[in-house]
Order: structure tokens, then sequence, then C-alpha cells
């Protein structure tokens, strides 16, 4: 993945990780890696997360976060401007790499990037039936404030909807 000339760089243990903010280049890398954390949805969900196009829409409308190391990909997130909210989606971290903080880390940088930007709240949306997440998410500040049908029901093999989880930022 390019653009390692503006990235941030952090020393975590032995291993220096770089943080940067992804470019269309990185769509293709970036749909393939989304589609491997989000097999975990294989239960409900028919077909891959997202693809090249989706990423590359989702890059008009807002940045993908991502954090590499010397072999490559370790995690992204997704994150739109909107006034004063920000919304944080596709977190995604590698199989072998979860259960470090990264995840976390990733979450705390969207934060700080959507501050930086004027907003004061940010949102998530997680599917119903991803019962794990939410003490995950609540335990990082975010609660429950609303639903939203999920919009895609010609890929999901059972009925579910989304959860609105919000988080008020402060700096």
């Amino acid at each position: 993945m390019g653009g390692r000339d503006t990235a941030n760089r952090q020393r975590f243990g032995f291993e220096v990780l770089t943080r940067r903010l992804a470019t269309p280049a990185d769509a293709a890398a970036l749909a393939a890696f989304i589609n491997d954390a989000f097999l975990v949805e294989a239960f409900f969900k028919i077909g891959d997360r997202t693809d090249e196009a989706d990423v590359l829409e989702h890059m008009r409308d807002g940045e993908f976060l991502v954090v590499e190391d010397s072999n490559g990909l370790i995690g992204c997130v997704y994150v739109a401007i909107s006034r004063d909210r920000g919304y944080l989606g596709m977190l995604s971290v590698d199989r072998s790499n979860q259960r470090q903080g990264h995840g976390r880390q990733l979450v705390e940088w969207a934060e700080s990037h959507a501050l930086a930007r004027g907003c004061r709240f940010m949102d998530m949306h997680i599917v119903n039936l991803r019962e794990e997440l939410f003490p995950y998410y609540q335990a990082l500040g975010y609660r429950e404030s609303g639903t939203l049908p999920f919009d895609d029901s010609g890929r999901i093999s059972r009925p579910c909807h989304f959860v609105v989880m919000t988080k008020a930022l402060s700096a």
C-alpha cells in the first residue's frame, strides 16, 4: 500500500507501525482485507462485504485510516464526517493481529480524527446479530441510540437490523 511518505510511525514492542490515510490506489487491497475480516458474518451475510468500487465510493464521502507493519496491512477503519457527527465503520483487523489492542487503537484514532474536524459525536451501525460486539463497543464508551433497517435484504440469509451506537467525543 502506498503513501508512506506522509505516514505517522509508532513503535509497539519491537515492531514499527505506520498509520496513514488510504489512497484510491489502496482500494483493491482494502476491499480484500475488509472481506477477509468480515468472513465472521457469513452466518447471515451472503457474499462479500465490499468490493473495490464500493471502497472507492466510500473514499468520496470519507476516509479509510490504515495501520501497517513491515509485513503489510494490520487494520483499517472508515470514517466519514457530517457537520458535528462522525461515522465509524468497516473496522477490520487482520486475524493474526487481533486481541492485541489494534482495534481499540483504530477506534481511538478515528475518534481523534473526527474530533479534529469538529465532530462532537461518533456513530456506528452494528448488525444486531453480532452480539459479541456490543460489550466491546460499550467498554469503549458507545451506547445504543437507535435502530436502522438492514437495507441489503437480497444478501442476507436471516432477518437482521442495525443498532446505532453513539459516543460523545471530548478533547
